[in-house]
């Protein structure tokens, strides 16, 4: 009896004494550097302070940013009437940024073009 006794208690304090060696874990690297876990909440109070609406938007389903521009609804006869874009079938400046969807917009020049932004 006294044999087997001693038998398993030197393998017993050696996972002991081996436990206690062992550090903490290292959280493993899976190539995320950079990465904000928080960073859908601090874009959505960012588009808040802008007085925007942070919504899903476009075909993604992604979240965006969605504000009024101050010329929203000005006549236009070119992209640099505006701060968005200035709609070709209007010809009045966006009411909202980003204009999702196809959109036929007035260019710099004034002429009309297609627009797609997802």
């Amino acid at each position: 009896m006294g044999v087997r006794h001693s038998f398993w208690t030197i393998p017993a304090l050696a996972v002991v004494v081996l436990a206690a060696c062992v550090s903490e874990r290292e959280v493993p690297d899976y190539g995320l550097a950079g990465f904000d876990p928080k960073a859908n909440e601090t874009r959505a109070a960012d588009c808040l302070a802008r007085g925007g609406s942070y919504e899903t938007a476009g075909l993604a389903g992604l979240q965006a940013c969605i504000t009024r521009p101050a010329d929203a609804g000005q006549s236009c006869q070119s992209a640099s009437d505006c701060e968005s874009a200035c709609l070709a079938r209007s010809r009045s400046c966006a009411p909202v940024q980003p204009l999702f969807g196809c959109n036929a917009i007035l260019d710099e020049s004034g002429r009309e073009v297609t627009l797609c932004v997802d």
